[in-house]
């Protein structure tokens, strides 16, 4: 597990997240988020009350479950966790993003992503590990990270906004690892495998919401449309820089719902 130490933003977030769903001190909650929170879960309607009912519904069906944060990214106002939640033992789990906007020291607004983890995957990696060199999931490289959010930045706009495959070349690092369960690892594996995907959705739309980034990692939060007019997937894609060559890469999508608990989409 990876360790949050302090009582900043990254800490209080995760300190929320036990609260309400592995029946922890719920006052947390009362203490930590605002009133007026701002709730983007489909399923859960705003405020601190509907997050601890929903947390303590979630427990009861699964009163088994367990978190394991593998990267917290906090920058500004924002802080992202990227977490493994197995519901149920001997399942290979959920792959979860929960980003946290913070206003006053406290937890103003909040958007997630879960999807299923596949019993297997196109590139042979795991959701959630780091293979590329340091093997931590802790953001080093602080000094960067006006750099990296540039690159980051303009890698998805080249490769996912404009559909730009000559994008992998230019920033993509010769050790690259993938992550996305149905992409190939490697420079080669991620070209094919987006290539495919942009002659299947040739009217594909990418756009990105929110960038969030500490050190040598990058998060990046999307709306996806493979076709217009469908309601399309929330994604949030996580790619680490080292020596300004993006070297490895992590996601999550979940499909965007006919309906909603709020009114606020889940962008």
């Amino acid at each position: 597990m990876l360790t949050v130490e302090g009582t900043g933003k990254a800490q209080i977030a995760v300190q929320v997240l036990r609260a309400a769903f592995e029946g922890g001190d719920t006052s947390v909650i009362d203490r930590f988020v605002r009133p007026d929170y701002i709730q983007h879960n489909p399923l859960a309607p705003d405020g601190p009350e509907a997050m601890k009912a929903f947390g303590a519904a979630w427990l009861q069906r699964f009163p088994d479950a367990t978190y394991e944060e593998r990267r917290v990214i906090s920058e500004g106002d924002l802080v992202l966790l990227h977490s493994s939640g197995v519901l149920t033992p001997g399942t290979p789990g959920l792959a979860v993003f929960d980003m946290f906007r913070f206003q006053d020291g406290k937890i103003a607004e909040h958007w997630d992503i879960l999807q299923e983890v596949p019993a297997t995957t196109a590139n042979g990696n795991d959701m959630f590990s780091t293979l590329s060199r340091p093997p931590t999931g802790a953001p080093g490289q602080r000094w960067f990270t006006a750099y990296n959010k540039k690159l980051v930045t303009a890698f998805v706009d080249q490769l996912l906004v404009r559909k730009d495959l000559a994008a992998i070349d230019i920033y993509a690092g010769p050790e690259y690892r993938e992550h996305s369960p149905n992409i190939p690892d490697g420079v080669a594996g991620v070209k094919a495998g987006l290539g495919a995907y942009f002659e299947q959705f040739p009217q594909l739309s990418v756009a990105p919401k929110r960038v969030i980034a500490e050190g040598d990692l990058v998060a990046v939060h999307s709306h996806y449309l493979d076709t217009p007019g469908e309601r399309g997937r929330a994604v949030i894609d996580v790619f680490r820089v080292r020596n300004g060559k993006i070297v490895e890469h992590w996601d999550a999508s979940q499909d965007v719902p006919a309906t909603s608990a709020n009114d606020n989409t889940m962008f």
